[in-house]
C-alpha cells in the first residue's frame, strides 16, 4: 500500500505555550504587549524608523508577518505596514477595550497581540497596520541569504 504524503500549513500548526513559559521567553515589555495586550510609548520602538530590507517576524514565536516592502511612515509612531506578508499569518479581532472600537492584529501561530489595523493608510488597501516594534523581529535580507 501506497502511503500519500500530506502538506502541512505552517500557519495551521499552533505554537502553545504556559503563561510561565512566555515571561521565561519573552523580555518584560515583550510579555507585556504580546500576551497582555499592551502597547509601546509611541516613537519609541526600534522599528518606528527602520529602512532595512527583510522579513518582520512574531517575535514570540518566528512566524513571518510583514515584509519591509510594505512598510510606510504613518508618523503615528509604530511601524506601520500596508498588508501582511501572508494574509493567513494574522488573525484580526474586534477590540472595543479603553473606550473605543478598533480592529487588533493578532498572531494567527501563538496568539499574541501586535497591534491594530486602521482603514487610513496609504494606496489600493487603504489599511494601516499599527504594529508595536516589540512585537517583531527584522530578519534583515542580507541574514536570509
Amino acid at each position: 500500500m501506497r502511503r500519500t504524503q500530506e502538506t502541512v500549513n505552517p500557519n495551521a500548526i499552533k505554537t502553545t505555550k504556559t503563561e510561565q513559559q512566555w515571561r521565561e521567553q519573552l523580555t518584560p515589555e515583550q510579555y507585556e504587549i504580546l500576551r497582555r495586550r499592551g502597547t509601546e510609548p509611541p516613537f519609541s520602538g526600534e522599528y518606528v524608523y527602520s529602512k532595512d530590507d527583510g522579513v518582520y517576524r512574531c517575535a514570540a514565536c518566528g512566524q513571518e508577518l510583514f515584509s519591509s516592502d510594505a512598510k510606510f511612515e504613518s508618523g503615528t509612531g509604530w511601524p506601520s505596514f500596508t498588508e501582511p506578508a501572508i494574509a493567513e499569518s494574522i488573525e484580526l479581532r474586534r477590540d472595543d477595550s479603553h473606550g473605543m472600537i478598533r480592529t487588533e492584529v493578532r498572531c494567527r501561530k501563538c496568539g499574541s497581540h501586535l497591534g491594530h489595523v486602521f482603514d487610513d493608510g496609504p494606496g489600493p488597501t487603504r489599511q494601516r497596520y499599527c504594529i508595536n516594534s516589540a512585537a517583531l523581529n527584522l530578519q534583515r535580507a542580507a541574514e536570509v541569504g
